[in-house]
C-alpha cells in the first residue's frame, strides 16, 4: 500500500520509521517531511494546512492511507475533506479535534461527564477576567482557548503576572485569534504524566505510559517547552494507578462522546496530574505526543498499520497491544535560546556516526548537502536498554557523537521522579 504522512517533526519521523516495519507498506510519502525523513521516505513540499493540495496529491498518487501527524490540519478539518472524497485517513474529524482546538470545549466536556479536572472559568472580556483573576488563588493557570503551537499556557505566580498575561493574550494578541477567549484554571500540584490512547469511537486502548520533561533545564527549572525528553515505560504509573486511570478517565470519555454524539477515531493524548489518590486531566490532545511518540513506537511490537486500520474500521476491540520489555529514553537536542528566540541554519554533523540509537529529526533541513537546524527542538535521540539506566546511558553516549554548535539538552532525562 501507498501511505502519506502529514507533518515535519520528530513525531512524523517516528511514525514513518515504525510503519517501515509493516509488510503492507510499499511506498511512503511525507508532506512536507524533513532532512531525516527524506532518508527513508519521499518528501513532498506541501504545507500541512494546504488541504486542497494534499487532497489532490493523495488522489493523484492513489494513496491507500493518509496519517495526519500535527494538530492544526485536524482542527482545520482535513480528515473531513479526505473522507468526503472516499479516502482512508487516520485522525479525528473536525468536531472531535475540538478537544485540542478549544480548551473551553474540553473543560466543559470534562465537567459535564464527571471526569476529574481543575476548576475553571472562561472569559471573552479581558477586564472581566482581570477582575476575577484571583478567584482560584495563586499560582493560576491562564490558557488561550485555541491552538498556540504549544505555547498558549501561562502559569502566573501573582496578580501582577496574571494581569500582564491576560492583557498580552487577549488585548495584544500574542497568540493571535487563539486568545479571543481565555480559560482561567486552578493550579494543580503533583507529578505530570502522559497517556496516549487509540480510540475507534467504541473502544479506547491505552498505550504504554511515558514520562515527559516539559521544563527547559535540569531539575525541572526554566520555561515550559514542547518537551525536552521522555522515557517509557513510566516509573510512576504502576498497575494500580493505570486501573484508576481506566475507570476514572478512559471509560467516562467513551461514555461522554457517545452521550454527546461525537464520533472520535484516532489518537487521544491525555495529559494528567497525579498527587496521592487524585488523578486529574490537565488537557486533551488529538494526535501523537512529541516527544512521547519517539519512545512509545520503538517499544511497540504490533504492526502499526494494522492498528490504524482497526481504528478506522471500528475494530479496535480485536487488537491487543504488545510491548517490548526494553526501556526507551529520548533526549531532545534543542537550539540555544529555545523556547524563545533561536538561530536557524546551524550545521549539524555526526548523526550518521550514531550506531546504537535512533536519531529522530524534529527540526532539520538539508542545504547544499549539509544538515542544518530548522527549528527549536532539532533532534530526538532515542535508545533502548534492558533497564532504564542502560537506555539512558546509551542515549547520552549517542548525543555525545553529534556535533551541533549552539545547542543544549537536559542531562537528567530518565531520572526517576518520586510522587
Amino acid at each position: 500500500m501507498k501511505v502519506l504522512i502529514i507533518g515535519s517533526g520528530g513525531r512524523e519521523h517516528a511514525i514513518c520509521h515504525k510503519i517501515l516495519e509493516s509488510p503492507k507498506v510499499e511506498k511512503i510519502f511525507v508532506a512536507p517531511g524533513n532532512a531525516g525523513i527524506s532518508e527513508i521516505a519521499e518528501c513532498v513540499n506541501i504545507h500541512v494546512e494546504d488541504t486542497r493540495s494534499l487532497l489532490a496529491f493523495a488522489q493523484k498518487e492513489q494513496i491507500d492511507l493518509t496519517i495526519v501527524g500535527p494538530e492544526a490540519p485536524l482542527v482545520a478539518g482535513l480528515v473531513d475533506a479526505f473522507e468526503a472524497e472516499g479516502l482512508k485517513v487516520f485522525g479525528p474529524n473536525k468536531e472531535a479535534a475540538q478537544f485540542e482546538g478549544s480548551k473551553a470545549f474540553t473543560k466543559s466536556f470534562l465537567m459535564k461527564h464527571g471526569i476529574p479536572t481543575a476548576p475553571y472559568k472562561e472569559y471573552l472580556d479581558v477586564e472581566k477576567a482581570i477582575e476575577e483573576v484571583d478567584q482560584f488563588g495563586f499560582p493560576i493557570v491562564i490558557k488561550a482557548d485555541g491552538l498556540a503551537a504549544g505555547k498558549g499556557v501561562i502559569i502566573a505566580q501573582n496578580e501582577d503576572e496574571a494581569q500582564k498575561a491576560l492583557r498580552e493574550i487577549m488585548s495584544d494578541k500574542i497568540f493571535g485569534d487563539s486568545g479571543n477567549k481565555v480559560v482561567l484554571e486552578a493550579f494543580l500540584t503533583g507529578i505530570e504524566a502522559s497517556i496516549l490512547c487509540f480510540v475507534d469511537g467504541k473502544t479506547i486502548l491505552p498505550m504504554a505510559p511515558a514520562q515527559d520533561y516539559k521544563k527547559a533545564f535540569n531539575n525541572d527549572i526554566g520555561p515550559n517547552t514542547g518537551g525536552m525528553g521522555t522515557y517509557s515505560p513510566s516509573q510512576i504509573i504502576d498497575d494500580e494507578i493505570m486501573a484508576k486511570i481506566k475507570t476514572r478517565l478512559l471509560e467516562p470519555f467513551i461514555q461522554g462522546i457517545h452521550e454527546d454524539g461525537i464520533e472520535f477515531k484516532g489518537i487521544l493524548f491525555i495529559g494528567i496530574m497525579i498527587e496521592g489518590d487524585d488523578i486529574n486531566v490537565i488537557e486533551y490532545n488529538v494526535r501523537f505526543g512529541d516527544p512521547e511518540t519517539e519512545v512509545t513506537l520503538p517499544r511497540m511490537e504490533n504492526d502499526l498499520i494494522e492498528v490504524f486500520e482497526a481504528v478506522i474500521a471500528g475494530e479496535l476491540d480485536q487488537i491487543e497491544l504488545k510491548w517490548k520489555p526494553e526501556h526507551a529514553v529520548c533526549v531532545i537536542m534543542a537550539s540555544e535560546g529555545y523556547p524563545d528566540a533561536y538561530e536557524k541554519g546551524i550545521e549539524i554533523k555526526g548523526t550518521s556516526e550514531v550506531k546504537n540509537a535512533i536519531v529522530y529529526h524534529c527540526g532539520t533541513k538539508s542545504v547544499d548537502d549539509k544538515l542544518v537546524s530548522n527549528g527549536g527542538r532539532v533532534l530526538g535521540v532515542t535508545a533502548l536498554g534492558k533497564t532504564l539506566e542502560s537506555a539512558k546511558q546509551t542515549a547520552y553516549e549517542a548525543v555525545q557523537c553529534i556535533d551541533f554548535p549552539k545547542s543544549f539538552y537536559r542531562t537528567d532525562i530518565g531520572k526517576k521522579i518520586e510522587i
